[in-house]
């Protein structure tokens, strides 16, 4: 497989779709960026601007804001949040491309996404994370042991578009991760997730920065993050990565000073409260009522909400 055979759209043009643009384009692939609106607007005249060593850069990508039936990609990366994943499914129903790859959260499993798209469906989650500030991508960069683009087939099978796949993020040096199972990861993910940042959003209100550093705060995740855990090993899910079992091991006090250190970092302060503000809620209340339908289809009960 080689870099110039390879089409590539990526079908959303905020932080993570854009990080991944930069990676592709600069390792040689067609890439093509769907945008609408403003965003749209300032691709087209200002190319895709980022920051690199406290510097703005820009490069070049072709961006598109119609998608033709017949305009055809060996890969579309859907990276857009989970609430408005089943749209942007849609609105590629009847593009004849392949292979569609969902980087997003999913708490229920793939049933409507199949409804929607079929065997094309290829789920994965990012590795990258940042925001968009004044139009220019600020990325944010977790050591590659930590944070890798994870992708794998619905039912566990190392298929050939898996390895084309795997070829692509080789070729273009973005560490990845092939899971057998990428329900269980993605549920396990959105169980931390729904915890973590649940918080930040308190009496319909974005929390204060003072309010988030509290003892109390860091209580709310390591309780809800332990109650849910056990809740999808309950209904059959395994905890991956597996080094999320050791959340169920340890004592509370443990984990709330690490809860505690996390709310303090630059991270939540500059980027996660700013952005939540931004939609995020909006896609961990869906996460959240999707986990309780998962749940409740299992049987299973559990009493923990997004506050």
């Amino acid at each position: 497989m080689s870099a110039k055979q390879d089409r590539i759209l990526i079908f959303g043009a905020g932080v993570i779709g854009s990080m991944y643009a930069i990676k592709l384009i600069e390792a040689g692939f067609d890439v093509t960026l769907f945008a609408r609106s403003n965003r749209f607007k300032s691709l087209r005249e200002n190319g895709l601007q980022y920051k690199e060593k406290g510097t703005v850069k820009s490069i070049q990508v072709n961006v598109i804001d119609t998608l033709e039936n017949d305009d055809v990609y060996d890969f579309i990366f859907v990276t857009v949040r989970y609430d408005r994943s089943e749209s942007a499914l849609l609105a590629l129903k009847d593009n004849q491309s392949k292979n569609i790859v969902t980087m997003t959260n999913n708490s229920i499993g793939f049933s409507s996404w199949l409804d929607i798209v079929g065997d094309r469906l290829l789920p994965a989650f990012p590795g990258f994370g940042g925001q968009i500030k004044d139009g220019v991508l600020q990325a944010r960069f977790l050591p590659k042991i930590i944070v890798a683009t994870v992708f794998g087939e619905i039912n566990g099978v190392v298929t050939e578009r898996i390895e084309n796949l795997a070829k692509l993020f080789k070729t273009a040096k973005l560490p990845y991760v092939i899971k057998k199972d990428m329900q269980a990861y993605l549920i396990t993910h959105s169980v931390s997730d729904i915890a973590m940042m649940s918080v930040l959003y308190s009496e319909n209100k974005i929390i204060d920065k003072k309010a988030v550093r509290t003892r109390k705060t860091a209580r709310i995740i390591t309780v809800t993050l332990k109650a849910y855990l056990r809740a999808i090993q309950k209904a059959g899910v395994s905890i991956d990565p597996p080094m999320l079992k050791m959340v169920l091991k340890f004592p509370n006090l443990f984990l709330d000073l690490f809860f505690m250190t996390w709310l303090r970092t630059k991270m939540v302060r500059d980027m996660m409260l700013p952005d939540y503000a931004n939609n995020a809620y909006n896609e961990i209340v869906q996460l959240n009522n999707d986990l309780m339908k998962f749940l409740s289809q299992n049987d299973i009960k559990s009493e923990i909400h997004v506050q």
